[in-house]
């Protein structure tokens, strides 16, 4: 049973005047509890996640350090024909940003055509990415352009979403107001069952992979 189970229930018992629970009655307790099964598969978890991602229109590139994000970026602006601006969260707006590519750290607004966010995690189980909002990087950069930009560390990569969710725990500044989990451009069908592509967000979300 974990601390923060015991602390729970030591809490409701005290509340109901009755002393701690013997520990054999709370291994049968803990007997009874369904166990919850993993997905199991062999895949290379970077090899999937990518095949995941893009099986969802989602696209991703590859570079091998974060200093080469700029480089990647301006790639990505030229082949979607997208001016030289961004919104670029925090943790990522001090690299060497070409002297002409104006940005700024968000929030996003609606005449925001590209925003340039880092990830906490990819989920190769899923083929997804967690963000988490705060200060440093708002949700309309998630969602309000219509292009989205997602860094991600081969290292983020994990096989299975609860492993993500133990990595939101962990974090340090605590767990962030908001969570997304992203797998690919925003869709919807409902119209005449044709699918249409940035509905509810962005058009075009790619995932730069950073690492080997």
């Amino acid at each position: 049973m974990s601390d923060a189970r015991q602390t729970i229930l030591g809490q409701i018992r005290a509340a109901l005047g009755r002393g701690p629970l013997p520990a054999d009655a709370a291994a049968a307790l803990d007997a009874r509890v369904p166990r919850h099964t993993r997905l199991g598969f062999d895949d290379d978890p970077i090899q999937r996640f990518i095949e995941k991602f893009e099986s969802r229109a989602g696209t991703v590139a590859r570079i091998a350090c974060l200093a080469e994000l700029p480089d990647a970026v301006a790639a990505y602006r030229h082949r979607h024909g997208l001016p030289p601006r961004a919104a670029v969260a925090r943790p990522l707006a001090g690299l060497a940003w070409p002297a002409d590519f104006i940005h700024h750290p968000g929030p996003a607004g609606k005449e925001e055509i590209l925003s340039v966010t880092p990830c906490l995690a990819g989920i190769a189980e899923i083929g997804s990415v967690m963000l988490a909002a705060g200060p440093d990087s708002p949700t309309t950069l998630n969602f309000v352009p219509d292009h989205h930009l997602a860094v991600l560390h081969t290292g983020q990569i994990v096989r299975h979403f609860e492993d993500a969710w133990a990595l939101l725990r962990a974090r340090p500044e605590g767990i962030p107001r908001t969570v997304n989990i992203v797998s690919g451009p925003s869709r919807t069908g409902d119209v005449e069952l044709t699918m249409q592509l940035g509905a509810h967000g962005p058009r075009s979300v790619q995932v730069i992979l950073v690492g080997a």
